[in-house]
């Protein structure tokens, strides 16, 4: 059974730095993709960067280019997002997710991600 567990959200000011982990189990995790996604009250669930599973290629939302970093730890089986310089905006659940599929790019609409953790809150006060 697949499982991601997202940890490390919070209550941060405006500039703040804040790191996002999140813990897969149940599968070959070096072999997958990964993605964090994040929705706001009220709004669609948005990508914000993924990781290729082969050759760590990354791809970034642009409101979050420059300002946040993903990076996976094979041997851990987990995958990190850290952001900086925080903005109030950038306010929402935060969920990372599975893509188990081959595919020659890294995906960024929800609907090609199979797997999803629960989800971490992340505030970013003014």
């Amino acid at each position: 059974q697949v499982q991601l567990v997202e940890s490390g959200g919070g209550l941060v000011q405006a500039g703040d730095s804040l790191r996002l982990s999140c813990a897969a189990s149940g599968l070959t995790f070096s072999q997958f993709d990964m993605g964090w996604f994040r929705q706001a009250p009220g709004k669609e669930r948005e990508f914000v960067v993924g990781i290729r599973w082969n050759n760590g290629r990354t791809a970034y939302a642009g409101s979050v280019k420059g300002r946040f970093t993903i990076s996976r730890d094979n041997a851990k089986t987990a995958v990190y997002l850290q952001m900086g310089s925080l903005k109030p905006e950038d306010t929402a659940v935060y969920y990372c997710a599975l893509d188990s599929r081959i595919r020659r790019d890294l995906a960024s609409r929800s609907s090609e991600y199979d797997y999803w953790g629960q989800g971490t809150q992340v505030t970013v006060s003014s």
